[in-house]
């Protein structure tokens, strides 16, 4: 059974036809008209029809999403980077496509691709981190996508954990956002630079280039910069906080983490661990979960997308 996934990105609208093993088996991408709710549906409803053309036996289609989804995965409460409020985004597709639709996050989505068949596949209960310009979130219990009564469930990267601490773009201030992801990693990169020592290299490509990029970053840490490494270890020290608080409420087997960020694999995992254990309620006689880096990577919105429509179809 073949469904259809669309993962709607801040760059891109990539889609897919999916098997019920996961497996990608006809693609395609297109820009994201970013600045045009109507283009991005009008992309999304072009996407579905030439995927579903050359795949007739298609059983259903899921949009992966930014932003909020309601419960009955049909609603878009809200998306921070596209017009959408209330937006009706299923009604709309549906009476434009002859195909059961589900919306969905992105990253319920991603994480449920995970889940189903990438890092954490053994599981029954996973929680994923998704470590890019932000943080995502998706938390899996009992084999069942948490999304909360309200479907909003799971925005990890809005718990917070430093009380009045650096301002949100959410609205709060000391979410982990601010402090475990791609722009706090470039924040800590510098703050590394201005304090010399190990931070010497990071302050000569600052200097040579007039500003760090993730780009900057990634390429020291690839050649095993101590700045860089630093610069990462502190950041992995406040997700593995996170992830000790999660622990306690959510009890998860395996943290799996994705994003740009965590393909810097053990060099972020290793600093998140030594802070997990640190901060792990009744550590000792607590069970210790695994941390993995994601699997699927690129593939995983529009996977799980795909999935979860189909398993939706089939519950109709």
């Amino acid at each position: 059974m073949q469904a259809i996934g669309i993962d709607i990105g801040g760059t891109k609208i990539a889609g897919g036809v999916v098997t019920e093993f996961g497996e990608i088996v006809d693609e395609e991408r297109v820009a994201t008209p970013a600045g045009d709710a109507g283009a991005i549906v009008d992309a999304v409803v072009d996407m579905i029809t030439s995927l579903q053309a050359r795949h007739p036996e298609v059983v259903a289609a899921g949009v992966a999403a930014p932003g909020f989804i309601d419960a009955a995965q049909s609603t878009v409460y809200y998306t921070p980077n596209i017009a959408w409020r209330n937006e009706p985004l299923r009604a709309r597709l549906s009476e434009r496509l002859d195909l059961h639709i589900t919306i969905d996050n992105d990253a319920n989505a991603a994480g449920w691709a995970e889940f189903r068949f990438g890092a954490g596949r053994l599981a029954s209960d996973m929680t994923m981190l998704t470590i890019g310009t932000g943080v995502g979130g998706a938390i899996v219990a009992q084999d069942r996508l948490l999304r909360g009564g309200f479907g909003t469930g799971g925005e990890l990267g809005h718990m917070r954990i430093v009380p009045d601490g650096l301002p949100c773009g959410c609205g709060a201030r000391g979410c982990i956002e601010q402090y475990g992801s791609g722009r706090a990693l470039l924040r800590i990169a510098g703050e590394v630079a201005d304090e010399g020592g190990v931070g010497r290299g990071l302050a000569d490509l600052r200097a040579e280039s007039g500003e760090l990029s993730g780009h900057d970053v990634s390429l020291l840490l690839q050649s095993g910069d101590a700045g860089a490494v630093e610069a990462l270890r502190r950041l992995g020290t406040w997700l593995g906080q996170a992830a000790a608080s999660l622990s306690a409420i959510l009890d998860p087997q395996v943290f799996v983490f994705g994003g740009g960020v965590a393909q810097s694999g053990e060099l972020l995992l290793a600093p998140v661990r030594a802070a997990y254990l640190q901060h792990l309620p009744a550590r000792g006689y607590h069970p210790e979960p695994e941390f993995v880096i994601a699997e699927l990577v690129n593939d995983a919105g529009v996977v799980g997308a795909a999935d979860l429509a189909r398993l939706h179809a089939g519950d109709r």
